[in-house]
C-alpha cells in the first residue's frame, strides 16, 4: 500500500498531466478550425498584356520567383546588346576569382578602335580590379571592361571563352559573346537569355552594389574623377532596384535591363532596341504603372 502522503502527490501530478493535454487538444483543435476556416493566400496579379504600349523593339517582363512571363514582345531574337554584356563581364571576372586588390593598368590595347567610343581614363591610368569592375557596372566604362578581360588567365581569348561558358551555364541558347565590353555587335542575346543573366547577376552582392550605386569617385593619378550611373532610375526614391544595366550602340539602340520591385513584386524587365534616348526610361516607368493599375482594378 502506498503511504497517503505520496498518494495524494502522484494524484496531484496525474490531474496535473490530465490539465495539461486538455489544454494542448484544445490548442491543437483550434488551430486546426482556423486553418480551415482561412482564406487561401491571393494569387499574384497578372496584368492584361493588352493594356501596356512599349516604344522598345524588344520587351520582356517576368516575374522573378516563379517565372512567369507578364509581358513579351519578340522576345526570343537574338540581337545586339551593347554594353547589357558587361553584367556577364562581372560574372566571369568573379568566378575567376582573382584579387580584387590587384592593380591593373590601362593600356592602348584598353582603347575602342571599333567604334572610337570616348573614355575618361587615359593609357597609364592604374586602378584595382575591384574599381574597374565597378566602373565597368556603375558608369559603363569600356575602358575598365576591356582592361578586365584582357588581364583575365589566357589573356582576352580566353575571357571571352569563359564568357561564352557561362553563358552556356546559364541556359542562354540563343546568346554568342566576342569582347566584354559590348562596343561589338556580334555579342547578341535574346530578351529571354538576358532573364537568366540579370537574375544570375542578382544572386552576386558586388553586382548589385556596383550596378545601382547613383556615382562613385577613383584617384586617377593626380585627378580625382567622379562617374555616374548611366541609369537614372537609380537615384529615384520610388523605384527599388536590386540590379540594372544600360547599353548603347548604333546596331543596339539603347537598351536597359533591371531587376526590381513593384508593389511588391519581384520583377526582371528586358527592354532593347529602344528609339531615342528616353525611350527605354519611359518605358520602365511605362511597365510599372501598368503593374500597379492592375493591383489597384483587383483591390477595388
Amino acid at each position: 500500500m502506498i503511504p497517503p502522503a505520496r498518494n495524494q502527490g502522484w494524484v496531484g501530478m496525474m490531474r496535473s498531466f490530465c490539465g495539461a493535454k486538455q489544454l494542448l487538444a484544445l490548442f491543437l483543435s483550434s488551430l486546426l478550425l482556423a486553418a480551415a476556416g482561412a482564406s487561401p493566400a491571393p494569387a499574384p496579379v497578372r496584368p492584361n498584356p493588352a493594356k501596356l504600349d512599349v516604344r522598345s523593339s524588344a520587351a520582356l517582363v517576368v516575374d522573378a520567383n516563379d517565372s512567369t512571363v507578364l509581358f513579351a514582345q519578340r522576345d526570343n531574337t537574338a540581337v545586339p546588346i551593347a554594353s547589357i554584356t558587361k553584367l556577364l563581364t562581372a560574372l566571369v571576372v568573379l568566378d575567376g576569382r582573382q584579387p580584387l586588390d590587384e592593380i591593373i593598368t590601362i593600356t592602348n590595347a584598353d582603347r575602342d578602335t571599333e567604334r572610337a567610343s570616348s573614355s575618361r581614363l587615359v593609357t597609364g591610368t592604374t586602378l584595382s580590379r575591384d574599381e574597374l569592375l565597378h566602373l565597368a557596372l556603375m558608369s559603363s566604362e569600356n575602358r575598365a571592361a576591356h582592361a578586365l578581360g584582357r588581364s583575365y588567365p589566357g589573356g582576352l581569348a580566353g575571357f571571352v571563352r569563359a564568357m561564352n561558358a557561362k553563358a552556356k551555364s546559364l541556359g542562354m541558347a540563343s546568346s554568342q559573346f566576342s569582347d566584354p565590353t559590348g562596343l561589338s555587335s556580334r555579342n547578341v542575346a535574346s530578351a529571354r537569355d538576358l532573364v537568366k543573366l540579370v537574375k544570375a547577376a542578382s544572386d552576386k552582392p558586388l553586382i548589385r552594389r556596383y550596378s545601382t550605386d547613383e556615382r562613385h569617385t577613383v584617384v586617377a593619378g593626380r585627378r580625382s574623377l567622379e562617374f555616374r550611373n548611366t541609369n537614372s532610375l537609380v537615384a529615384r526614391l520610388d523605384w527599388n532596384i536590386a540590379v540594372q544595366k544600360t547599353g548603347y550602340t548604333q546596331d543596339a539602340g539603347e537598351c536597359l535591363v533591371m531587376h526590381t520591385r513593384i508593389d511588391g513584386r519581384s520583377v526582371v524587365i528586358v527592354l532593347l532596341n529602344s528609339f531615342g534616348k528616353y525611350t527605354r526610361v519611359a518605358d520602365a516607368r511605362r511597365i510599372r504603372k501598368w503593374m500597379k493599375a492592375a493591383t489597384r482594378s483587383v483591390q477595388g
